[in-house]
């Protein structure tokens, strides 16, 4: 083992030494004006999984589809430079040049401009294998506790477990997902579509930290009648952005590519627990200021995947009792789901990132467990995590299902956010340690069936032939009702206090062993107060 690692540390060096101090940059360029490729003719550059997606939600394609100019591409490596990644979206390729090249480069009459994103070379491709001492596996938990705190068991036993929904991960390595057992259904199904690893320059991806393989679990991994990640039959695209080792600007763009990625592919929901505010060269860093929802580079690409039709699920940082405090990039973002941690009774936990935005957003948007999470990790073994890294799987995993259960109202991807922000649990009264509170399956898809209603309240069914009487509201407020039934005669025979919630909305009312005949029902709160006459047959 000692001689191999020996071996791998003089692999990175020697391109290095040979080409002396080469860095890498990203550089843009001013137009595509003379680019191949056309907005008519989007095959070319986009999957039919990705056409269908923006068909479906009436999202046009525009300019910052269409692909670099591949001739500019090619000048550029014609001064020496290694040319790798592109971007459609911020119109740049990701370049490994020597610190005394990048005049030549940025003299070309088509770039706009050039930014150092990280020292030294390392896009080499092959495999690398990082150890880490994550310490000794914490004893065995049941998955049923997180996955109850969203409704996640209730979306399960309604047969909805993210059949035919796709969700990209991105993080730092996924080891041991190609052979522990947990992750093996994944494979056996056909439903890891593509891997590959944005730092190393390879499609190999399970090495590196098994942080990517703890997140994954909680979304997809299985053991029967132990462990169940919660949309553990979607399909699975895995993307290495991350680079444990140091912390600088590519990794923003290697997110920014991962996410081009996932579009093109046709990816419905992007799950990240990563985050950016400082970095290993001080000149990168970020300060709360920038956390305005459009200046950091993760952040812009990913409000570009949003308006592309994905689902954009992030953690929201774990700075909460750090002198930082406020979230980090890309939870700014407008439009994503952000995710706090909170602990299983609903109370945020200290180190759980914090809002406002700079300019003066909720966030985080919601919140899940992230306090002693239950993980699987590169072994195959059951162990507990902590962390917003940990929240921001679990909401994926209820967006997919949300999306999942609801094909039939065709829901975009905004729809999807505001129908789990707007149904959880403090969706009333936000806050910027909560945000907007738990969401709930159950909650969500009462949610989404309001259209269905003209009244503010009504009841049903009228007449009563069961013993139970339903009370719906259009938009439960979380006040209190004081439901109360009255005979004909206007004696109160019962009285019941109800807060309403989506989770709850429907609520029932038992009238069992009352006789039959006509009844009043009267519903009063601080804001409405309305009176039915029904009938128990």
């Amino acid at each position: 083992m000692g001689g191999c690692k020996k071996i791998l540390v003089l692999f990175f060096l020697f391109p290095e030494i040979l080409l002396g101090q080469a860095n890498r940059y990203i550089v843009f360029f001013k137009d595509k004006t003379n680019t191949p490729y056309s907005i008519g003719q989007p095959s070319q550059f986009l999957s039919v999984q990705s056409l269908n997606r923006r068909t479906k939600q009436q999202i046009d394609i525009t300019p910052d589809d269409l692909p670099v100019d591949p001739v500019y591409v090619a000048q550029v490596k014609n001064t020496g430079a290694r040319t790798y990644f592109t971007s459609r979206w911020m119109n740049c390729v990701l370049v490994e040049i020597g610190a005394d090249s990048v005049s030549t480069v940025q003299s070309l009459p088509f770039v706009s401009s050039i930014e150092l994103v990280a020292p030294g070379i390392k896009l080499l491709g092959g495999r690398v294998g990082k150890l880490k001492n994550t310490g000794s596996p914490a004893a065995m938990s049941s998955t049923m506790m997180q996955l109850q705190q969203l409704g996640m068991d209730e979306m399960q036993s309604q047969g909805f477990h993210g059949e035919n929904i796709s969700i990209a991960v991105f993080d730092g390595g996924f080891p041991g997902v190609d052979s522990a057992a947990p992750f093996q259904h994944l494979f056996q199904d056909g439903r890891v579509k593509l891997t590959f690893d944005f730092v190393g320059n390879t499609g190999y991806v399970y090495q590196y930290d098994e942080h990517g393989t703890e997140v994954l679990s909680v979304i997809g991994g299985r053991i029967p009648g132990s462990f169940s990640g919660g949309a553990f039959a979607a399909n699975f695209y895995l993307f290495v952005t991350e680079d444990v080792s140091s912390e600088y600007r590519i990794e923003e763009y290697n997110w920014l590519f991962a996410a081009e990625k996932a579009d093109s592919a046709g990816v419905d929901i992007i799950s990240t627990s990563v985050g950016y505010n400082e970095f290993d060269d001080p000149s990168m860093n970020y300060s709360p200021t920038d956390l305005d929802g459009k200046t950091a580079v993760v952040t812009r690409a990913a409000v570009q995947a949003m308006l592309k039709g994905m689902v954009v699920v992030c953690s929201a940082g774990n700075e909460g009792n750090q002198s930082w405090r406020y979230i980090t990039a890309p939870a700014d973002a407008k439009g994503i789901l952000s995710c706090g941690a909170v602990t299983i009774e609903g109370v945020r936990v200290p180190f759980s990132s914090t809002g406002p935005t700079a300019d003066g957003r909720i966030k985080p948007d919601v919140v899940a467990l992230g306090s002693g999470n239950a993980v699987i990790l590169p072994d195959g073994s059951i162990s507990s995590r902590s962390g917003t890294s940990f929240a921001s799987p679990l909401v994926a995993s209820l967006a997919a299902g949300v999306w999942q259960a609801n094909q039939h109202l065709n829901l975009t991807a905004d729809e999807v956010y505001q129908a789990i922000v707007q149904s959880a649990d403090q969706a009333h009264n936000p806050d910027n340690l909560r945000g907007y509170g738990l969401p709930n399956f159950v909650g969500v898809k009462n949610y989404l069936a309001r259209s269905e209603m003209n009244d503010a309240i009504t009841i049903y069914p009228n007449p009563v032939f069961n013993s139970a009487l339903q009370v719906i509201m259009k938009e439960p407020t979380d006040e209190t009702l004081t439901v109360t039934i009255y005979d004909r005669l206007g004696r109160i025979l019962s009285e019941t206090t109800i807060d309403a919630t989506w989770q709850n909305n429907p609520f029932q009312i038992n009238v069992e062993g009352m006789i039959s005949g006509m009844y009043l029902l009267k519903v009063k709160s601080p804001s409405l107060v309305k009176t039915f006459r029904w009938i128990k047959v």
